[in-house]
């Protein structure tokens, strides 16, 4: 069992501590005098926090790669605002040393109650389909080991395990509501975009005690991925409605919204509007969720604002509820 874990860093500052972590990222770099530095991200399953080794990563780096757990000793400061590591010592952990539960992050909600409420909302499903489409997928045993496991995202949003499930049910959701405010919807086949539009995740993402890239997702992203995962169980489906597979594939080609953000196509149905929209909101609004949460763990007051949230454009939030149960005003 971990003794530190990165939430509790900063309870050490200008302390120096010894702990365990997964390595996220290494890099040489250089420093303005021409020398050289060792940078490293640094994680576990609460959070990740950057480290620099200044001296003596010469001897340290051969040692270790990333997706490795390490011990390092180091002094807690801060750079930026942020908590960062000063390494003094780091060497590759062995296998009785640690337990991969302590180093990657999970979903708090419970993966069976997940799973039961995606099979339900297309039990609810009147295109059969769209409905056999959608099974497909979700029955093969593959497919949704790796849907119960996979992260949502490298480092954005829902990058834990079971976060791609959490998301893709959170989306259902929203997706429901909204097709049933809106006549113009069409339920099923919004609800099929919402439980299809990261299925090439599974195939762009590979995950272990850290979450990366895997080679076809670096060079061809999920985005296509999932068009041709969707393509092939269409093959299985003979009879399956032209209008619908094109429909489908649009909502997968065009979820991202804009065409600088990846999608090859901007939505053109209202299917694929509304599940852009709600895909970005619950982005969003997980990572503002994370950052409340930091703010808690720091031991803010509820009238200081958060840090700056990438997914905002760098602006800062204040959460509304914690500053109001304070009695500010």
């Amino acid at each position: 069992m971990k003794d530190i874990y990165v939430a509790d860093v900063g309870k050490f500052e200008n302390q120096a501590v010894t702990a365990f972590f997964a390595v996220r990222s290494k890099q040489l770099r250089s420093r303005k005098d021409g020398g050289q530095y060792m940078a490293v991200t640094l994680g576990d399953r609460t959070g990740q926090i950057e480290s620099r080794m200044w001296e003596n990563f010469a001897e340290a780096a051969p040692g270790f790669e990333t997706g490795d757990v390490v011990k390092v000793r180091a002094e807690v400061g801060r750079f930026n605002d942020r908590f960062q590591l000063n390494l003094e010592k780091l060497r590759r952990a062995t296998a009785d040393e640690f337990e991969l539960a302590d180093y990657v992050p999970q979903t708090t909600k419970d993966v069976d109650e997940l799973w039961s409420t995606l099979i339900r909302s297309v039990d609810s499903f009147t295109d059969h389909w769209l409905q056999a489409l959608v099974r497909s997928f979700l029955d093969d045993p593959l497919i949704a080991t790796a849907f119960r496991e996979a992260p949502a995202a490298k480092s954005l949003h829902h990058a834990w395990i079971g976060g791609l499930l959490e998301h893709v049910v959170s989306l259902v959701g929203i997706s429901d509501l909204a097709a049933h405010h809106y006549p113009e919807i069409n339920r099923d086949l919004l609800l099929t975009g919402a439980i299809l539009h990261d299925i090439g995740k599974l195939e762009e993402l590979r995950w272990g005690t850290t979450f990366d890239y895997t080679l076809e997702g670096q060079l061809v992203g999920h985005i296509t991925l999932g068009v041709v995962m969707i393509e092939k169980k269409l093959a299985t489906l003979p009879g399956f409605p032209s209008q619908l597979r094109i429909l489908v594939e649009h909502m997968v080609l065009s979820h991202h919204g804009k065409l600088e953000f990846g999608s090859p196509k901007l939505p053109m149905i209202p299917e694929a509007l509304v599940l852009n929209f709600v895909d970005d909101l619950d982005a969003k609004m997980q990572a503002i969720a994370g950052e409340f949460e930091k703010s808690a763990r720091e031991g803010k007051a509820p009238d200081e604002l958060t840090g700056k949230v990438w997914a905002l454009d760098q602006r800062q939030m204040l959460n509304t509820r914690a500053w109001l149960a304070g009695g500010k005003g």
